[in-house]
């Protein structure tokens, strides 16, 4: 009988290995939950991004500026809560400018940064397409792995 049991916890210790394993190895991973987050009226996804635009939008970070140093999406500004007056003051041209869409990400899913920095910019500078990426940086760096 215990052996019986062990066999038993054994083996499905060694399925959830090994699904686990699969899960954050595999390139095409399924999220774990059925169901997306529906996206809200000011929200694109990276896949929208590259369908709408062909991938040119003015990227801005809206993370804290060491994140913004160690890696983001390529050619992004940076335009973070902290330090909000001064680096807009150096965006302001090309923002007003730039003719193309502005899409704001911040550190994942939950975070409001990116939603509050999109609320103070669009009190200073008009933008018809301004967005915000669902799902943040970990949905870009998702989107690099496919």
């Amino acid at each position: 009988m215990r052996t019986t049991l062990f066999q038993a916890i054994l083996l499905v210790g060694l399925a959830a290995l090994a699904g686990f394993a699969t899960f954050h190895l595999h390139p095409r991973a399924p999220s774990l939950w059925a169901v997306e987050t529906p996206l809200a009226a000011d929200e694109v996804t990276v896949k929208q991004v590259q369908e709408r635009w062909g991938g040119r939008v003015l990227w801005l970070d809206a993370r804290p500026r060491e994140q913004f140093e160690k890696e983001h999406i390529p050619d992004a500004r940076l335009l973070n809560e902290q330090d909000f007056d001064a680096l807009l003051l150096e965006l302001l041209e090309e923002l007003q400018r730039a003719g193309k869409p502005v899409v704001i990400y911040c550190s994942g899913q939950r975070c409001e940064a990116s939603r509050k920095v999109r609320e103070k910019l669009l009190t200073v500078v008009p933008l018809e397409d301004c967005y915000i990426l669902q799902g943040g940086w970990p949905a870009w760096q998702q989107a690099q792995k496919r």
